[in-house]
């Protein structure tokens, strides 16, 4: 029962190539003829955005890219699910959480980040910057940003603030060797 089954679907598969192949020759003919070369159709490139961010954060700086996708976010070629200390994954993932628009744009593009120097809160920070950047940069509305803004700045306004230099005599920056009399 199988065999004539299997049949039947490559008879009718022949027939559907046959039709294929018979088209295909009568455009060619009927080009040639007007003096047209028939030029196989293309599929229409999609524009697609891509967003590049940069952002700072102590000794750290974040890469961010978006582009449309399936709502992917890497952090150094890591999705951020993997990230362990919660506390550190709910910062990051804080800059997404703030409204329904800017979850819609993050769960129908990737976000790909790079972070490198600084510690972990720093990186954390910083990642959590170029988020909330590159979902402004795509959004392309005013209010977006201006509920970035009322929620909290350095959601999108890097933090300039650094470590002070460690100065000669002394151990930290400000503090100083003790002086003894004796």
């Amino acid at each position: 029962m199988t065999t004539a089954v299997q049949k039947e679907g490559l008879e009718k598969l022949d027939a559907e190539l046959q039709n294929l192949y018979t088209e295909q020759s009568t455009v060619k003919k009927e080009a040639a003829k007007v003096g047209i070369k028939a030029k196989p159709k293309k599929a229409k490139a999609v524009k697609q955005k891509v967003v590049f961010v940069k952002s700072r954060r102590k000794e750290a700086v974040a890469r961010a890219v978006l582009k449309s996708g399936t709502g992917r976010i890497l952090i150094n070629g890591k999705s951020v699910v993997v990230i362990k200390p919660l506390e550190v994954r709910e910062l990051i993932l804080e800059a997404i959480r703030i409204n329904g628009s800017a979850k819609e744009i993050a769960d129908r593009s990737d976000i790909s980040i790079n972070v490198h120097g600084g510690g972990m809160s720093g990186q954390a920070q910083a990642a959590r910057t170029a988020i909330a950047k590159a979902i402004v940069a795509a959004s392309e509305s005013e209010s977006m940003k201006k509920e970035y803004m009322n929620y909290d700045r350095t959601l999108l306004v890097d933090d300039t603030r650094m470590v002070e230099p460690k100065k000669f005599k002394g151990p930290k920056a400000r503090a100083r060797f003790q002086k003894s009399y004796r």
